[in-house]
């Protein structure tokens, strides 16, 4: 018998730190199907999760799974209001996107879309936390291009952006966010150039670009879906503590020495926040990185992903700070191209087994299932 309780306190133990680790983990494993590896089933992929969501939001109509959707998003897009751009006049009900914004009242409890005619608008704009349910809307063909060239020497890093969203349930669709700033040339260390700050929570950028240098994209803090975006620039150009997957998304590099793609910006171990690149293509010039340690904990992976003859060698950087290499989780899972070789990977970098992609390789990392929507057909 003392034999048989010892081999329970160890079964339990066990058990105990099983969970454990699963917490640590950025999400629990669920019924949904994870990422296909191959890229040409993306497509009827995300038509399966798209499904289920409106599955969902029709039980929650019913009076039936009532926690299985966010509903406060389903009530807010059982109808919608478009307000158009046109910056030359015309048929739009406003000539600039920060007028549309401005007219949208705080505390708004449903989906505004504001339809966005093609051309450059040189504007800055921020979308405050009051704001929520906005949908930037461009054509794909005429694809707007919102512009301004603030820079962190003016502005601060944070507050440069050309665009800010700081409000819950954004969505951007065929929209280009451009800082025009020029690229930093190493004289001036306050040179940093934001061309979206994303802050809100349950974002979704949908064939959006991000164009700048230093710092282009500030994923800043909250969950957040990019699906068939284009990113470019030099240093930390995706950087920041957002919880946040990029699927089929263009990452390139046009650095002219080092370059570094991500900083991402984790600092505690209780954090659930992290990158996740699945199905991404790097490409462009420079000695470039995949992430330096910014921060103390910094989390990015990514998995089925092409990298180009860019990407250093090693792969990662400890950002200078040797004792991070202890704490820094990055990870590759099944990526591919010249830059993904990994025999000469820092020792800090973790090529992962199928157990240890599979958290990052499902919409229940960012419990999608129960907010993620398709883009609005208008």
């Amino acid at each position: 018998m003392p034999q048989v309780h010892e081999q329970m306190i160890k079964i339990s133990v066990l058990s105990t730190l099983l969970v454990l680790s699963f917490q640590l983990i950025p999400t629990a494993f669920s019924h949904t199907k994870p990422i296909p590896s191959d890229s040409s089933k993306l497509k009827s992929w995300i038509g399966q999760n798209i499904r289920e969501f409106l599955e969902r939001k029709s039980q929650l109509t019913r009076g039936k799974n009532a926690t299985a959707v966010d509903e406060f998003l389903a009530r807010a897009e059982d109808g919608f209001r478009v307000i158009t751009v046109n910056k030359h006049g015309g048929r739009g009900d406003f000539t600039t996107v920060s007028a549309a914004v401005k007219s949208i009242p705080s505390g708004n409890k449903r989906r505004v879309i504001v339809k966005i005619g093609g051309g450059e608008y040189w504007e800055k704009i921020t979308i405050d936390s009051s704001k929520k349910f906005i949908t930037l809307y461009g054509d794909p063909y005429d694809m707007p291009k919102i512009v301004y060239n603030g820079t962190a020497f003016e502005y601060g890093t944070v507050y440069s952006a050309t665009v800010a969203v700081e409000s819950d349930y954004f969505m951007a669709v065929n929209v280009a966010f451009v800082n025009s700033a020029p690229m930093p040339d190493g004289k001036r260390v306050d040179a940093q150039a934001v061309a979206m700050r994303i802050s809100g929570d349950k974002a979704a950028f949908h064939n959006c670009k991000f164009i700048g240098y230093q710092d282009t994209l500030c994923d800043d803090r909250g969950r957040h879906f990019f699906r068939d975006c284009y990113i470019q620039g030099t240093v930390d150009f995706i950087f920041g503590n957002g919880k946040s997957l990029y699927l089929n998304t263009t990452i390139k590099s046009v650095a002219e020495g080092m370059g570094v793609i991500t900083a991402q910006a984790r600092e505690n171990v209780t954090d659930k926040s992290g990158f996740a690149f699945v199905h991404c293509n790097i490409t462009g010039t420079g000695d470039t990185y995949l992430g330096r340690a910014w921060k103390e904990r910094p989390r990015v992976v990514f998995a089925y992903t092409y990298m180009g003859t860019l990407i250093n060698s090693e792969g990662w950087s400890d950002g200078s700070h040797p004792e991070r290499a202890n704490t820094v989780y990055y990870g590759e899972y099944k990526c591919m191209g010249p830059g993904a070789t990994s025999s000469g990977r820092v020792r800090f970098a973790k090529i992962l087994s199928k157990l240890e992609a599979m958290p990052f390789l499902s919409m229940t990392y960012l419990n999608g299932n129960k907010w993620l929507l398709p883009p609005p057909k208008l």
